[in-house]
């Protein structure tokens, strides 16, 4: 029962913007599922979900990948001393980085396997992250900022 409504609350984040525990307990009963809000705490603990801030719709859960927590510190250190600026288009986010450290940045950012990013292309001092058709590049642009903080 906890390994289907575990995998039942990722399809809902994954579908829909959830932006607190409530909506997310009555995503659940939507689906035959009643739960008690201190399970739905302790699932999004387990799960290691996140709240970030989407432009369109606001916070929302989305889960915190394992890569990202388990990085070296060193690997972190290089990707945060080294990214300058942070913008973004329609498409992609773009990072800037002190010279010569681009591709070192890049390799930490497909180390974070964010289901967001189709992928980057780095070259002296600028990384190009494309980024998937239906994310909003602002949000991936803000959790690169949040990382950097």
């Amino acid at each position: 029962m906890k390994s289907r409504r575990q995998l039942l609350i990722l399809d809902i984040i994954e579908q829909k913007p959830i932006q607190t525990q409530e909506e997310l307990a009555d995503a659940l009963m939507e689906r035959g599922m009643k739960v008690t809000q201190a399970t739905i705490s302790r699932d999004i603990k387990e799960l290691r979900l996140v709240k970030v801030n989407d432009s369109r719709s606001g916070p929302r859960y989305v889960v915190a990948h394992a890569a990202e927590q388990d990085l070296s510190e060193r690997q972190i250190r290089i990707f945060v001393d080294s990214v300058l600026s942070i913008q973004y288009n329609q498409s992609m986010v773009i990072l800037k980085t002190i010279s010569g450290s681009a591709n070192a940045a890049a390799e930490t950012i497909d180390a974070f396997k964010w289901g967001e990013i189709l992928g980057c292309v780095a070259g002296d001092n600028t990384i190009l992250v494309a980024i998937r058709s239906d994310v909003d590049p602002q949000t991936v642009a803000e959790r690169f900022k949040n990382f950097l903080r």
